[in-house]
């Protein structure tokens, strides 16, 4: 095979691959022993049928398609290799000659990934954000935690208010007809807290225990059952229960009962340590990220746009991952929200392009500054993983082992060049 390029506008390459009659020849063949079952011609035992005959009863060029697939990707990659580019997209492929003596030509555009160069990344001043914990965010901690640890109290005296939890049986119906999954008996519900469609809680608040309340409400336009959006509907409900949420004592009974501690003075201590601990890292992150924007807008490159719309389909096969995880997908996701995939990719757009300028940045700045990864530095990653993970380093080793270790690698690199911007800037408080 013989490879060249051709031509090349901006970042889009045009690249010709020649593939001889020879190597042509052995890809017909091979295609021909693996489909000729397929063929069933009178006289002849099906997978029996000689190559000549079914090029002679379909054409010449039966299996010319199916051997173009066969050569294509590996006479790609090799054309790629020998070229030196670095595709950001999938190519389009144009065939300009086939036949059996003279072999194929073949044409690939192909975007690739733009020249790309950053100056004055060192010493970018960033502001610090100071680490304060208010004793009132410490309040909101040890107000949690008494809601975890409180009591419900029945109460049979007064109607119901918001934040109580009223247990209630419950029929619904539209126009008269019962639709499903609008009954129900024993329905726990806290009141103002959004559980039911909008509308359905406030109607209960003023209800005595053992009322019967009939709830009109409309379901909303977007709502994920299809059959139920925009529908008004009417809920028969029975008052069963009132009770009332009771908030234990903020003294040192609480930090015994909830805590390792014998004094309310040292659950507070403790709560303010570890949300002081937090915000640090979280303050570390946000640092980081700061040095890093600041580093990119120095980034100069003509980034084609095949390379925004890869990245946003990494985006969204990742956010269909965590979809599944939370036991929906990505076409459950747009009935609940009444959007488009093209809608959720627009949304995606301005980080894709970020995503893909930062990454052009930490290449070209590690490039520059020779940042390396170190036998010891994928050592370290392994023994890391394996605790966080709660397994052995050798089953981390395996599980990465598939690319020699290329994702990790690329990580760590990602990691020490942000390290090393990090160390490099200049900090104002």
């Amino acid at each position: 095979m013989a490879f060249e390029q051709i031509k090349k506008e901006g970042n889009n390459v045009t690249l010709e691959m020649t593939v001889s009659a020879e190597a042509f020849e052995k890809a017909i063949q091979k295609v021909y022993n693996e489909t000729k079952a397929r063929y069933a011609i009178p006289g002849f035992r099906k997978g029996k049928v000689p190559r000549a005959i079914i090029e002679k009863q379909f054409g010449e060029g039966v299996f010319f398609e199916d051997a173009i697939n066969e050569l294509l990707p590996g006479a790609y990659s090799d054309a790629i290799d020998a070229l030196g580019l670095e595709p950001v997209a999938q190519p389009d492929i144009d065939v300009k000659t086939i036949s059996k003596e003279t072999g194929l030509v073949i044409e690939a555009a192909v975007t690739v990934k733009p020249e790309a160069t950053i100056e004055n990344y060192k010493g970018v001043e960033v502001k610090k954000v100071e680490t304060v914990v208010t004793e009132e965010e410490v309040d909101q901690e040890i107000e949690k935690i008494r809601d975890m640890n409180a009591r419900l109290i029945t109460i049979e005296d007064r109607p119901v208010q918001t934040d109580d939890t009223v247990t209630i049986d419950y029929a619904g119906s539209i126009d008269g007809v019962a639709f499903d999954g609008g009954t129900a008996e024993g329905q726990q519900l806290v009141i103002g807290s959004g559980q039911f469609i909008p509308g359905f809680e406030e109607q209960l608040i003023g209800a005595n225990l053992g009322d019967h309340v009939a709830v009109k409400v409309s379901f909303p336009e977007t709502y994920h059952a299809e059959e139920l959006a925009g529908k008004e509907a009417v809920f028969e409900v029975d008052v069963k229960g009132i009770r009332v949420k009771e908030l234990p004592e903020m003294d040192d009974e609480l930090a015994k009962d909830t805590s390792e501690f014998d004094t309310l003075e040292e659950l507070r201590a403790d709560i303010k340590a570890k949300l002081v601990e937090t915000a640090e890292k979280q303050n570390e992150m946000a640092l980081r990220d700061s040095v890093i924007d600041a580093v990119v807008a120095n980034l100069e490159a003509d980034i084609p746009d095949a390379m925004v719309e890869t990245e946003i389909d990494y985006m969204i096969r990742d956010f269909d991952s965590q979809l599944r995880y939370q036991g929906l997908d990505l076409d459950g996701y747009m009935k609940f929200t009444g959007g488009s995939l093209e809608d959720l990719k627009d949304q995606m757009r301005s980080d894709a392009l970020a995503r893909v300028k930062t990454t052009l940045a930490i290449e070209q700045i590690s490039k520059k500054e020779a940042i390396a990864v170190t036998d010891e530095d994928l050592e370290n990653e392994f023994v890391r993983i394996a605790e966080r993970q709660g397994t052995d380093v050798e089953n981390v080793k395996k599980v990465f082992a598939s690319d020699n270790y290329e994702y990790l690698k690329n990580n760590l690199i990602t990691k020490k060049t942000v390290d090393f911007l990090v160390e490099q800037a200049s900090f104002t408080e």
